[in-house]
This record gives C-alpha cells, structure tokens and sequence, in this order.
C-alpha cells in the first residue's frame, strides 16, 4: 500500500509538471481585447509567439469589448476606467508571451491595421509575480489585455480580477495594405452599430486622446 501511494504521488507530481510546464505558475494566460466607447473593432487574427519559439495561430477574433450607450452618453475620448477582461479566450499550451501580431479592422474609420507587438519583460514579470498580500479571486496577473483605437494606436495591460490594471505597451501598428480579410472582401467590412455609428456622426472620433 506504501508503494502504491508513493507512485500515485509521483504520478499527480508529473501532471501538475506537464500542466504548469515552462515559466508560468498557471496553467494558461487570457489574451483580451477592449476598445474606446463607440470605436468598435473586428479582430481578423490574433498569432501569438511564447518565450519557447512555439507559435499560436489565431488564438483571438471577432467583436471586441466596447461599451456603446444610447444616446450618445458614452464617451470615446481616451480609455477611462472601465476595465474588464476584454473579449478574447485563454491561450492554452502556451509559455509566457514574447511576440504577438494582430490584424483588425477599426470600424469606425474604417480601416484595416496589422502589428507585431513586441511584449516587454516587465510585462512576463508582473504575469508571474504572486500578489502581495493575497487575493481573494486570483494569485496572479493572468491575463493580457490588448486597446485597440482608430489611427492604429494600441495599448497593452496586465490584469487580474484584483488590483489595478498596469499598462506595459504602446505600439503603432501600420495599415494593412491588402485592406479587410486580406482583400477578399471587395473592400467590405464588418458592420458598424447604429449607436457607434450616429455618435460618430454627431462627434467625430477623438484622434490623439489615446
């Protein structure tokens, strides 16, 4: 009975290695994508690289989270305090992240962009840093979230269900000259809300408040 607990435990000790492989204390990160008020986004791709050199291909698409009142109540100008996980899935299988192209398009424009991001070691180093003191919800900043904004500007943050988010990028990201669904749709883009779309009309987009 001794040997057989003890292979069991060595057993458990092999999949909870396997399970937590590599540099992450979890057994996945969230990658995540929000938006200002109004300025609405399609992902067509998102491709993520880990610090391992193995490659994720479209991990993240569709809708972003962007919050789109009535009336125009919103307001799209910068990115105020509104922070949620963004919409997006977990990156399973993957180590920490190093590099991670996205192609979107911002429907407010509209218009199509592409980046390679190059994440920033503080950013793997906050993503492995347990809290201090605990949190009730999470350990850990697990999660990734990427603000995408007209002209192609984005933003980067590591979050968590506790605490703050803490921003770790900047990026400009370039026009996709193929332009939507690398050029496969005539130049047609996804729809554009009819909130978005009438506060738009009413008061521009906010270019440089991002």
């Amino acid at each position: 009975m001794g040997l057989l607990a003890l292979l069991l435990f060595l057993m458990n000790g092999c999949a909870e290695a396997e399970r937590y492989s590599g540099n992450l204390p979890y057994p996945y990160w969230r990658l995540g994508f929000i938006a200002p008020d109004y300025m609405e986004v399609w992902v067509e791709t998102a491709d993520v690289e880990d610090i391992r050199g193995r490659k994720f291909f479209h991990v993240g698409s569709g809708v972003v989270a962007v919050r789109a009142p009535a009336e125009g109540k919103g307001n799209a100008a910068g990115w105020g305090k509104r922070f949620g996980w963004g919409a997006g899935r977990h990156v399973n299988g993957a180590d920490l992240p190093k590099r991670i192209y996205v192609r979107w398009q911002s429907l407010a424009e509209p218009q199509t962009y592409r980046v390679i991001l190059e994440i920033p070691e503080r950013a793997r180093q906050l993503m492995t840093e347990r809290f201090d003191p605990p949190c009730r919800t999470s350990e850990y900043r697990h999660a990734l979230a990427l603000g995408l904004a007209p002209g192609g500007v984005v933003r980067g943050w590591v979050m968590s269900t506790c605490g703050k988010p803490i921003e770790v990028l900047h990026a400009q990201a370039e026009v996709e000259p193929k332009g939507p669904y690398g050029g496969q749709s005539g130049g047609e883009y996804y729809f554009l809300s009819e909130e978005s779309k009438t506060y738009i009309e009413q008061h521009g987009i906010p270019y440089g408040s991002w």
